[in-house]
């Protein structure tokens, strides 16, 4: 035991007399950086009088240092930028629900826009925007080059105005074009309806209205059903919702989880690194979930997706999600502008990142292309069939009684009702079965 203190107390005194002997060297290189730095400061002014004093044509000198301090921001990552007085505004408006434009949520990759995913039930989506998509051009003027909030300064205007964004579609060998009409866009953030019993919550966004309509909207169709006693799950939608806002995120999961962490995220300083749990109660009742994502699903739908796959609270089913795993703090600055910085990376309870990876979905089903209705092809299965029950004078069923025969007639509906889905929504009509496929195992051990 005393051998072992002996060693302890050597080693802080060798790290005591190192630290001292490094102590000169350490100060004369940070002076040194810091003199640097001032130096590169000095070139900034003298380039900045230079162009004002000698570029061909005459400057807008704040928009010159706007675009010199975005140009800094932006190229630490696609996610932090500087937001004009103007741009810091219309965030603030975005957060709170409605704003004016297209509906798609877009971040920039290899110095074109790419499309995260378009927002339901917007101009975009009815378009026929998709996750994934690359816009090159606005109105024929190449976005190459541009960045990210002059892309989108284009792709804005009156509403009720035209825009036509080019497209680069993976499996299109050619560009092609999408025409759009600008308009109000009002986000709805959760949609619910029932499908066979269980409920489908379609959270399009992650604002201040997300929790409270999440809350909202199930109770609506737990009523609809006649009690969570006859709910059989709950699917929880978060197909192409591009995120938002860390906390509604975790009052979202927090809502299906009794207990454990929800998130936690870690940034330069590991002290500071803050972790997220849940609180007691499950709006649900513990009844069967399934979450759907796919590649559209980023930022805060990756958190609750991935906080509900590591407490085994929910299964996930469709596609691999975006894999925005990073953090970015909104910091107002003089003059009503603001920055965006991205401060820090968050985990999942288990520790994983899924920066740049997604979330991996416990079962994988892609969604199928739906077909083209070009009246080429005669759709037979469309034709209505001829059965016994068709047939005039045909014999009764003597076996069963009026009762089993309209639960049969009732069972046979909802069948045929779960087949048109898979037609609709093939993902969904997915995870419907998979919750039905629980009910029928029962309360697990």
């Amino acid at each position: 035991m005393k051998k072992f203190v002996m060693v302890a107390i050597s080693g802080i005194l060798a790290g005591i007399v190192a630290t001292t002997q490094l102590t000169g060297p350490l100060l004369a290189q940070d002076g040194a950086q810091k003199t640097d730095v001032y130096q590169q400061l000095d070139l900034f002014g003298d380039i900045f009088e230079r162009i004002r004093a000698q570029y061909v044509e005459e400057v807008d000198e704040s928009e010159l240092i706007e675009a010199a301090i975005n140009g800094m921001l932006t190229s630490l990552d696609p996610h932090s930028s500087y937001l004009s007085p103007d741009d810091a505004e219309d965030m603030r408006v975005q957060t709170r629900g409605e704003f004016g434009g297209l509906g798609i949520e877009v971040t920039q990759e290899d110095g074109f826009v790419k499309v995260v995913s378009p927002i339901d039930g917007t101009p975009a989506d009815a378009a026929g925007v998709e996750a994934g998509d690359f816009i090159t051009h606005v109105d024929g003027e190449s976005l190459l080059g541009l960045t990210l909030n002059e892309a989108v300064d284009l792709m804005r205007g009156p509403v009720g105005s035209e825009i036509i964004i080019t497209v680069v579609r993976e499996g299109k060998e050619q560009p092609f074009d999408i025409s759009i009409i600008r308009d109000t866009i009002t986000l709805t953030a959760v949609r619910s309806r029932t499908e066979q019993d269980t409920v489908v919550l379609r959270v399009t966004t992650f604002n201040d209205q997300t929790y409270p309509n999440l809350e909202s909207e199930l109770k609506k169709s737990v009523e609809e059903i006649g009690g969570m006693e006859n709910v059989k799950g709950v699917v929880l939608d978060l197909r192409n919702n591009p995120g938002g806002l860390l906390t509604q995120a975790i009052r979202v999961s927090d809502a299906f989880l009794d207990k454990g962490e929800i998130v936690s995220t870690r940034g330069r300083d590991p002290a500071e690194g803050e972790r997220y749990n849940a609180t007691p109660g499950d709006l649900a009742e513990g009844k069967p979930m399934v979450v759907l994502i796919n590649g559209g699903s980023a930022s805060a739908s990756e958190i609750v997706a991935g906080a509900l796959q590591d407490h085994r609270r929910a299964i996930v089913v469709g596609t691999k999600s975006f894999g925005k795993g990073s953090v970015q703090t909104v910091m107002p600055l003089r003059g009503n502008g603001a920055m965006r910085l991205t401060t820090a990376r968050y985990y999942t309870p288990s520790g994983r990142s899924i920066q740049a990876l997604g979330v991996s979905p416990d079962i994988v089903v892609q969604q199928p292309p739906q077909r083209e209705e070009d009246g080429a092809d005669e759709d037979t299965s469309a034709r209505p069939s001829r059965s016994e029950a068709d047939l005039r004078g045909r014999l009764n069923n003597d076996s069963l009684t009026e009762d089993e025969i309209r639960q049969i007639e009732e069972d046979r509906a909802k069948a045929e009702k779960s087949a048109k889905l898979r037609d609709e929504d093939y993902q969904l009509a997915y995870a419907v079965d998979i919750l039905k496929g629980l009910m029928a195992l029962g309360p697990q051990d």
